[in-house]
């Protein structure tokens, strides 16, 4: 099956990638042919492969997709992490502390789907503690689905660090207005 999944044609390597997500210990496998595939239907089963095996390599596999280049693989590791990643909520918790400004907003996109009780203490983290804006504004938005009143002193610590981004202090009105609406305040 390993050869089949390496040196097939696109047709016996996507049918590889797809028989090999069933059985267990594959994750390792599908994540290197990952690296090395080309053929877009045969990324998209390695990827639903990864994201059916759900297992720690899996998931980190996936996660290494968001750095691609190639915006689709990029989206369907999103997709395939908001399932994937409920197993394993601290490989996202982690990503949102990566170096890469993208890789972290990447990473907020994917949380809500996670529904860890952790997700609004994430978020509150990122907007007192990153240093990048759109990092801040991606996670004012999903607080705005997510937060508490827990929320409100980071929102507003939030609009002191970015005094001069209207965007911002759009977002981070509505975000206190819904917040409020949602708690009864």
């Amino acid at each position: 099956m390993a050869t089949r999944l390496q040196q097939g044609t696109p047709g016996e390597r996507r049918e590889a990638a797809r028989a090999l997500a069933i059985l267990p210990q594959t994750s390792a496998l599908l994540a290197c042919q990952l690296e090395e595939e080309a053929e877009r239907s045969v990324l998209e089963a390695l990827v639903t492969g990864l994201a059916e095996r759900a297992d720690e390599t899996a998931v980190l596999a996936l996660l290494d997709c968001l750095r691609s280049e190639d915006a689709a693989l990029r989206n369907d590791a999103i997709e395939a992490l908001k399932v994937a990643g409920r197993h394993h909520p601290v490989l996202i918790q982690e990503a949102l502390a990566d170096s890469d400004s993208d890789m972290r907003i990447l990473a907020i996109g994917i949380l809500e789907s996670l529904k860890h009780p952790d997700v609004e203490l994430w978020l509150i983290d990122l907007i007192e503690h990153d240093p990048h804006l759109n990092v801040c504004a991606c996670a004012v938005d999903l607080l705005c689905e997510v937060g508490t009143e827990r929320a409100f002193h980071a929102l507003e610590l939030c609009r002191v660090r970015f005094p001069d981004e209207a965007y911002l202090g759009f977002a981070i009105s509505l975000a206190l207005t819904r917040l409020q609406g949602a708690d009864g305040l």
